[in-house]
């Protein structure tokens, strides 16, 4: 793309106050809350329309524009982004709803959504001069930071429970990655690697803890309107751990908006969580801005083991914003839905994109959602790197 980017400044998601931003920043300094980037979409409109968009690269890079990177030569890409929306035929005849669409995340570049947003953290990383980089992750966000640092040259570290699944250990330390791994949950994962971040000196891109994963993240709901000729659906279910992507969809909209290029009609939002870690549906169904840390959390999913999330009040602000919802689903509901998945699209997911078949079906059985709604199931990943539940 030949655009610059038209971002303007940072703003809280929670107090407001605005930063400069070209410099280095991780939460809000005044209240300790996720930052969020902000553009001049007046001057994009001008600068843009859907129109220029076909003729561009088919990745996330096409909304160059809405992206923070001043310059492209610090863009770092393995081809992240435009993943394929498929209409699932077979899986609509089996639980009977149509129409239904998988956006299958699991054919990024390291096999998962996470791709999107380690591009833009580590390119906007580099090029404001960090060396060293840590994260905290169930396992995919760190195969995403180990191939991107790798890609810039950057030393990456990335601390994962000591009981992620072997392939995600061994993709990392591939890829160049010094391996922590930690006994317990990706909050003592975050615990090690934040006294590590005050005695080395590294920059933290843990989820919300900087402000450009979720920009990453965020053309998942470009993308969703482009490939929906610009009419979005009227429900989207989708797996929630740190939550960025449904925030980052949320922040999508209201952009694409102020743009002109949709109107103002949105899906309804879905959280779906695991039984045995579901804080956000908790918070949700009790009606809380916040959500309490879960404590003992288990479940198949990996990525959905996270007891608590540093945005937990803009996903619950977007559920409400949505008239959505949150549904907690069981491991075996999980399961299940992963092999009906699988057998009826031809999509190896992750347990995570089976969750959010199984929310679907719990959704129809409440008549929550009624045939001939239009809804988008979000595969956040590739199944085969969760080789213990295949066994």
């Amino acid at each position: 793309m030949e655009k610059s980017s038209f971002l303007a400044n940072l703003e809280c998601g929670w107090c407001r106050r605005e930063y400069e931003p070209d410099r280095l920043w991780n939460l809000c300094p005044d209240c300790g809350k996720p930052l969020l980037a902000r553009y001049d979409l007046r001057a994009v409109a001008r600068a843009v329309s859907p129109r220029d968009l076909p003729g561009r690269e088919p990745s996330l890079w096409r909304y160059r524009e809405l992206l923070p990177l001043r310059s492209d030569r610090f863009k770092l890409s393995l081809g992240e982004g435009y993943t394929p929306l498929m209409r699932a035929y077979r899986l609509e005849k089996e639980i009977g709803h149509g129409p239904l669409f998988i956006k299958d995340e699991g054919l990024n570049p390291t096999g998962s959504f996470k791709a999107r947003g380690l591009s833009l953290a580590v390119s906007r990383a580099l090029e404001l001069g960090i060396k060293s980089l840590s994260i905290p992750s169930a396992g995919n966000a760190a195969c995403a930071l180990s191939a991107y640092a790798a890609a810039a040259g950057l030393e990456a570290h990335v601390y994962l429970p000591a009981d992620v699944p072997r392939p995600f250990i061994t993709e990392c330390r591939v890829l160049g990655a010094q391996v922590h791994l930690i006994d317990g949950l990706i909050t003592d994962c975050a615990r090690a690697a934040r006294e590590d971040l005050e005695k080395y000196g590294r920059f933290d891109v843990s989820t919300l803890k900087e402000p450009y994963r979720l920009e990453g993240k965020k053309t998942m709901g470009y993308e969703l309107a482009e490939q929906m000729d610009w009419a979005l659906p009227e429900v989207i279910v989708y797996p929630t751990g740190g939550g960025t992507g449904l925030v980052g969809m949320w922040k999508a909209f209201e952009e694409l908006e102020k743009l002109g290029w949709i109107g103002s009609k949105r899906p309804r939002l879905v959280t779906v969580q695991a039984e045995g870690c579901a804080p956000m549906v908790k918070a949700f169904h009790e009606g809380k801005e916040f959500a309490e840390p879960w404590s003992e959390a288990s479940t198949i999913a990996d990525g959905l083991r996270v007891p608590a999330a540093v945005g937990d009040f803009l996903i619950l602000r977007a559920l409400r914003e949505s008239r959505g919802t949150a549904v907690a689903v069981s491991d075996r509901e999980i399961l299940e839905a992963t092999y009906l998945l699988g057998r009826t699209t031809g999509i190896w997911p992750a347990p995570e994109g089976g969750a959010t078949l199984a929310a679907l079906r719990r959704l129809q059985q409440e008549e929550w959602i009624k045939d001939g709604q239009s809804v988008v199931l979000f595969n956040t990943g590739n199944g085969a790197r969760y080789s213990r539940l295949w066994d």
